[in-house]
């Protein structure tokens, strides 16, 4: 699947989406949250229960590019080991890996 990344003054849209937060991995990979579809508890296996995770809608470039959602919680605890972070909001519009004819 190929979106189209725009940005207008200082944010970003993919396919009209306004992207409201993002991240960046150490293996190149990209969240982009474009909406809030809950909070929850989640339990991601390991006996520990994270309280209040948002949980988003949005785009991921990954080993594919595709719409879907994700766990803010799952990607803070990457963060910790240096493997995700998260992109500063003035960054955002230059974020991600750009198509030929994404603007």
């Amino acid at each position: 699947m190929t979106a189209t990344f725009t940005t207008k003054g200082d944010k970003l849209f993919i396919d009209g989406k306004e992207v409201l937060k993002a991240w960046e991995s150490f293996s190149g990979w990209y969240w982009f949250g474009t909406e809030r579809e809950q909070v929850q508890d989640s339990d991601f296996g390991n006996g520990k229960i994270v309280k209040g995770d948002q949980i988003w809608f949005g785009y991921v470039q990954g080993l594919e590019e595709e719409w879907g959602s994700f766990s803010e919680a799952e990607l803070n605890s990457l963060y910790t080991n240096g493997r995700v972070w998260e992109i500063p909001a003035k960054n955002i519009p230059h974020s991600g890996r750009r198509n030929s004819g994404s603007q």
